[in-house]
């Protein structure tokens, strides 16, 4: 059902130890081609055209691509209690983290009489994209929602794809969730051309959005890649990956129940142990053929673990297994070692770290407090998950006076002129001429 990689005896680069781990392929450029035409419609269309787009793609239009507030509050007022509830405690733990994501004005006097003052802005306004399709998502909601209203953004809207059982609107869930967080302008519109709504803005229908955040498919990935600059993005989201670094003394069902509930997500969602311990192995081989048989989504959570971006990684050591995990740089991390927080302050690259047996993706995923929009695809070693800093940008307010200008002129015309940028230099010289 899943590979082996014996990486038993080697002493590998970050590089060829991430290239002993491959992840599924995904032609992102080969899906921009396909959406060029998507992007260039929903630019130059209008409401007409975004409902055709939904009929061609969801086999569904809705009456209105912007969702009725009357039909945004009804859900809320019809959602099962137990599930509110469920909501409601997941929503006050993302809002305790990412309260403390607070980035605080900070004032650095350079010299007597200079200052350089920076200033943390949020965004005027974001665009923020929640999935469908396979599952239904109110934790993404959650996810991008909290983080955005944390940071003060004054206005969010959100896009869903279409649901042919729900009337061409998103999932009733869907929607009570964004009435429960306060937002009232939601899109029934997915995939490429949701992007492009966001970035482009369309007359009568949507603002312009300055940002765009949330995970969705390849043609969401590629949509995001063709219009970076157009629109800011959080990133190019991939398909999930979970990696699993663990010992002996790690519970086999534990380990096997995890990589399961990872590839529940998609046929290409990518599950890895890596462990010194081939008795774990074998035991944790022994527990995927039993229990994905049992699991509701068994077809899909198979095809992902014996796809070739899924395997079991033999290492000699725990030292080694850190070097593993730290070359691939999992969305998701997992740690089930005797020493797991002392192995933790070893990890560099991963979306976020699980440390020990009561602290699995599926907590994360929903209501740990932390936020499950992560980095995927290796992007762990240069980015980060979303939080409170991707809606703000930091500004730089500089205030000199004239003593401490005049102290600092002849520095700056030497740097001006050495760069061979002598208007430089005259634009600090022109403000004495003329003074006495």
């Amino acid at each position: 059902m899943i590979r082996t990689v014996d990486l038993r005896g080697l002493s590998l680069s970050k590089s060829e130890y991430a290239a002993s781990l491959p992840r599924a392929t995904l032609d992102v450029g080969a899906a921009m081609d396909l959406i060029a035409p998507i992007l260039h419609r929903v630019q130059h269309g209008t409401e007409a055209d975004l409902k055709a787009l939904a009929l061609e793609f969801d086999a569904i239009a809705p009456e209105t691509i912007r969702v009725p507030e009357q039909l945004l509050l009804g859900c809320l007022a019809d959602l099962n209690p137990s599930i509110r509830t469920a909501l409601e405690i997941a929503i006050e733990r993302v809002r305790r983290v990412h309260a403390d994501q607070v980035r605080h004005e900070s004032i650095t006097i350079v010299v007597a009489g200079g200052s350089v003052t920076e200033k943390w802005i949020p965004v005027d306004r974001v665009g923020l994209y929640v999935p469908g399709g396979r599952a239904v998502y109110p934790s993404s909601v959650i996810m991008n929602v909290v983080p955005a209203q944390i940071a003060k953004v004054a206005s969010i809207a959100v896009a869903s794809p279409p649901q042919k059982d729900f009337g061409g609107y998103p999932h009733p869930t869907i929607l009570a969730t964004c009435a429960l967080l306060g937002i009232t302008e939601v899109y029934a519109v997915g995939g490429a051309q949701a992007i492009a709504l966001f970035a482009y803005g369309m007359k009568d229908v949507c603002e312009k959005t300055d940002l765009v955040t949330g995970p969705g498919n390849i043609y969401v990935a590629a949509a995001k890649r063709a219009l970076r600059g157009i629109v800011g993005i959080d990133s190019e989201a991939g398909p999930t990956e979970i990696a699993i670094l663990a010992d002996e003394s790690a519970f086999a069902q534990d380990v096997a129940a995890d990589m399961i509930s990872q590839a529940e997500h998609d046929t290409i969602a990518a599950a890895v142990l890596v462990t010194d311990s081939q008795e774990l192995a074998a035991k944790v081989e022994a527990e995927l053929r039993v229990r994905v048989g049992k699991t509701k989504h068994s077809e899909r959570i198979r095809e992902a673990l014996s796809g070739i971006q899924s395997a079991i990684v033999l290492v000699d050591s725990i030292a080694q297994g850190l070097d593993v995990v730290n070359a691939y740089g999992a969305e998701h991390l997992e740690i089930h070692t005797k020493s797991a927080r002392a192995d933790a302050t070893h990890i560099r690259n991963a979306g976020a770290v699980f440390i020990g047996r009561y602290a699995p993706v599926s907590l994360g995923d929903y209501a740990a407090g932390s936020n499950h929009v992560l980095p995927t695809g290796g992007c762990a070693c240069h980015s980060s998950g979303l939080s409170v800093q991707t809606f703000l940008r930091g500004l730089h307010f500089v205030e000199y006076d004239k003593a401490a200008f005049d102290e600092i002129t002849a520095t700056v015309v030497t740097l001006a002129n050495s760069e061979d940028l002598p208007a430089h230099g005259e634009a600090m010289t022109v403000r004495n001429e003329g003074r006495e």
